[in-house]
């Protein structure tokens, strides 16, 4: 009885301290709740629609005009501009102004009757990946289709059957199945890795500058006090009222994307309790541990934020893992993101069951209880260091 009301005390202090510094307040609702609103707002169409795109058209007859048509008429394409030459149209893709072109040159229209194989050319800009992707699948899917309607119409003059031609024209069809997120919807799995890598990185920096705030304005002996010498008893009343603030916030953001804006999710809700849970836990803890490896507010505060940066390239949303060299393969498992996003993948996306990810579910419990291995230092940082701006 005497520990849980020492925890009392320190938490009704550490909920004092965090309504007196608007830091905790920016940091802990309002800068997490813009990222949330931020990204799932600006991913909300799904997939890219309506990319700007131009055509160069020196052939300038209604087949090349049929097929701008169709090119405009695709979802993710649309054309904004016809060029005179194609070094307006590449100037204007230098001028950010269309992220691709299409060029009929003259004469293509009768070579492609008379069989004589014309060259149509299509240019995009990759700079943007998803946006050059997309564009240049919209570019391609036209460029085929302007001989396949000219074989179409041939092999029905010669008394070809339909299903001839369609077997012809495509020997192999494609039977597409994307599992999981058949919408190709690029904000249910940006967004899920996005806001909580941004949630993440705030636990990081909070957890790291309450305890480096203790040493600056020298109330770590006053806190330590309060916990009767236990510097368990003290790091879980300091940090209790921050523990729930940020799964008030996490369970907030899941409701919201689940329930609000629908995101596909094959897990039960336990399995997304436990997702929270760990995700918060796990983020506090890795912050306590950088400070008591530092016991400086600037060198822990500093690290945890290279920490949280970095997890967004490694955490293998982006770029798949596999991929990567193999030093940094290996320098993944340093980061919680990454253990947090396939659990996520595993368990709530797909579906699979615990098992499957048992690996990152004990990667996640190990950086909780990473202060285990630094409490005595935190100890003997608040009760002897002097602060060092």
């Amino acid at each position: 009885m005497r520990y849980l009301r020492n925890i009392w005390v320190i938490a009704k202090r550490e909920m004092k301290i965090l309504m007196k510094n608007p830091i905790y307040l920016c940091c802990m609702l309002l800068f997490p709740l813009l990222t949330m609103l931020f990204f799932t707002s600006l991913l909300d169409e799904g997939v890219p629609q309506e990319m700007p795109v131009g055509v160069v058209d020196l052939d300038n007859t209604s087949t090349s005009r049929a097929l701008v048509r169709r090119l405009d008429g695709f979802q993710s394409s649309r054309v904004v501009a016809h060029y005179a030459s194609v070094a307006e149209a590449r100037h204007a893709m230098q001028e950010n102004e269309i992220y691709g072109f299409l060029y009929f040159p003259k004469g293509t229209t009768d070579n492609l009757l008379s069989a004589r194989r014309p060259k149509v050319s299509y240019y995009y800009s990759n700079v943007s990946l998803a946006a050059g992707s997309m564009v240049m699948k919209d570019l391609k899917t036209v460029s085929t289709l302007g001989s396949a309607a000219v074989g179409q119409a041939t092999m029905r003059a010669k008394g070809f059957t339909p299903q001839q031609i369609q077997t012809f024209l495509q020997p192999i069809r494609i039977d597409l199945h994307q599992i999981a997120n058949p919408w190709s919807n690029y904000n249910m799995y940006l967004s899920t890795v996005f806001v909580p890598g941004v949630m993440m990185l705030f636990m990081f920096l909070i957890s790291a500058y309450s305890l480096g705030m203790e040493l600056k304005f020298s109330r770590g002996k006053e806190w330590i006090a309060k916990a009767d010498g236990n510097i368990v008893v003290a790091l879980l009343g300091k940090y209790l009222p921050q523990a729930m603030a940020f799964l008030v916030l996490i369970f907030f953001y899941e409701f919201y994307i689940y329930h609000v804006l629908h995101f596909a999710h094959e897990g039960s809700v336990w399995r997304i309790v436990l997702l929270a849970l760990l995700q918060v836990f796990s983020s506090i803890g890795f912050g306590i541990f950088i400070f008591g490896l530092m016991p400086s507010l600037r060198m822990s505060m500093s690290i945890c934020s290279l920490w949280g940066v970095l997890s967004f390239s490694l955490a293998g949303s982006a770029f798949p893992v596999m991929g990567m060299d193999t030093p940094i393969q290996a320098l993944t498992w340093l980061f919680p993101l990454r253990h947090y996003y396939m659990l996520y993948q595993i368990t709530v996306f797909n579906g699979f069951p615990l098992i499957d990810a048992w690996f990152h579910l004990v990667a996640l419990i190990a950086f909780t209880l990473l202060p285990w291995f630094v409490i005595r230092k935190i100890k003997n940082a608040m009760l002897t260091y002097v602060y060092i701006p």
